[in-house]
């Protein structure tokens, strides 16, 4: 339970930086950021913990940053969920033992529980996102002509990105943006379920 109560606690950190504005913030906080990507409607501007108090740009695009990196890590977890769930998995083996995908749990199973995926494995899991966070995921620091927060293109996909025309660019983050955070409240409420061994609707027991 105290790992569920852990990740509420995070996804609640990075959800402020989407997020009606707070009484006796600064008129200039609100012309900074009401207007930028996120703060759009029923909600508008909402940053409820008071993240962005005295907050700059820079501060801003951090908190984005994350959002948007933990918004794409909860679409991929919601949609392993319900994919294994279902009954679906990859054929064959996941090592040379002869352990089949289909033989390892789903959710937080397979990593804390009695038939979760080997150490090793975890560690090349490890070893994978840490080789994505050094050599793919840089965001907007860098020279390889990244435009925005999150742009993980680093040179590639120029012209089919380039093909639409601004406020179609606009329209396409704001999808991804909405997808994650509701994936990030999707993914939460799986793993919280599955601590209380409740029997969701379509995908069955967790």
């Amino acid at each position: 339970m105290m790992k569920s109560v852990a990740v509420i606690a995070a996804t609640l950190a990075t959800a402020s930086a989407f997020a009606p504005a707070q009484i006796g913030q600064s008129s200039t906080q609100l012309d900074a950021f009401q207007n930028e990507l996120g703060a759009q409607a029923p909600l508008g501007f909402f940053d409820p913990l008071g993240m962005l108090d005295d907050a700059d740009q820079a501060r801003f695009d951090r908190l984005r940053f994350v959002e948007l990196k933990h918004g794409r890590i909860a679409m991929l977890a919601f949609l392993g969920q319900i994919t294994t769930r279902s009954g679906h998995f990859f054929d064959g083996n996941i090592d040379y033992s002869g352990h089949a995908f289909s033989s390892y749990p789903s959710g937080l199973a397979a990593i804390f529980g009695d038939d979760a995926i080997p150490k090793a494995g975890i560690q090349q899991i490890l070893a994978f996102i840490g080789i994505l966070e050094l050599a793919v995921m840089k965001g907007i620091d860098n020279d390889q002509g990244n435009e925005f927060v999150g742009d993980f293109r680093n040179g590639k996909f120029v012209n089919s990105w380039n093909s639409f025309d601004d406020a179609t660019k606009m329209r396409k983050r704001a999808i991804e943006l909405n997808n994650g955070r509701a994936a990030m409240m999707g993914i939460l409420g799986l793993m919280v379920h599955e601590q209380l061994g409740t029997d969701m609707p379509i995908i069955g027991q967790l």
